[in-house]
């Protein structure tokens, strides 16, 4: 009996539950050709997501729709490569950005906003286009009925987490989110984090934020991540601190905010 040329895994049946490349059968020592293509096809949609361009005036007329208005910004970074090989330029504002939010004219001793909203391109300006403006329509309403004051949102193209402390500061926020794309993954490129950080100033390290991951609709669902920002938003301006010390003791059950919920691992029966 002639042997087929390509064997299955008997896990197959569990590819149904999961984007990670499990299961995939072999053709002799090697992968087949399906799954081989498949993985490459994977491998240019991760690359182009790192170097596509976010398209700024697009998102500007969509918050306008909303209500909302924004001002558009550059990291030091002056272009692509630049940002690819000097991290520490996208962390920080170019010279006319700066002048920009300084002609705002706030007072830094009265932090006159409660919170400001920060979209960066980052590693994947593809989570941006696709999840950042679906995840505010949820998020801002909530902030209006309770009061909250919202800066202008600024949009900084080729930027990373760190510039929006220095954002935040010029505009006199008590409080950042920063939306940034994420690095790409084989089966993710349109991963879009989100950094919460109380008092931002330059300076401050990864230990001052607090990171909500994977929002989008594959991942963790906007509703979800709203309601964990929700909480930490909350929290954060209660206790007036954020990073390390704040935890996020949320589940992913929308609806009235909770402590955090039972494991099954540890309850006692």
């Amino acid at each position: 009996m002639k042997q087929k040329p390509v064997i299955a895994n008997p896990w197959q049946a569990l590819r149904q539950f999961t984007a990670a490349r499990i299961a995939l059968g072999r053709a002799g020592v090697s992968l087949p050709t399906e799954p081989q293509l498949a993985f490459q096809l994977a491998h240019a949609k991760a690359r182009d997501a790192v170097h596509l361009a976010l398209d700024v005036p697009t998102i500007c007329a969509e918050l306008a729709t909303q209500g909302q208005s924004c001002v558009t910004l550059h990291s030091a970074a002056v272009d692509r490569n630049t940002y690819l090989q000097r991290p520490d330029l996208g962390r920080r504002l170019d010279a006319a950005s700066r002048q920009t939010l300084e002609a705002m004219q706030c007072s830094q001793r009265e932090r006159p906003f409660d919170i400001a909203f920060v979209i960066a391109d980052g590693l994947s300006a593809l989570a941006i286009t696709q999840n950042a403006l679906p995840f505010l329509q949820l998020v801002l309403p909530q902030l209006a009925a309770q009061d909250w004051s919202v800066a202008p949102i600024a949009i900084v193209q080729q930027g990373r987490v760190a510039v929006g402390d220095e954002v935040a500061e010029l505009l006199c926020a008590r409080m950042v989110v920063v939306m940034i794309g994420e690095r790409p993954g084989l089966s993710s490129p349109d991963s879009m984090g989100l950094y919460l950080t109380w008092m931002p100033h330059v300076g401050l390290t990864d230990a001052s934020r607090n990171c909500i991951s994977n929002v989008r609709p594959a991942g963790l669902r906007y509703e979800d991540a709203a309601h964990k920002l929700h909480y930490l938003l909350t929290e954060s301006r209660r206790r007036q601190l954020s990073g390390v010390d704040l935890k996020d003791e949320t589940g992913t059950t929308t609806g009235k905010l909770h402590a955090q919920e039972r494991n099954f691992l540890i309850d006692e029966y």
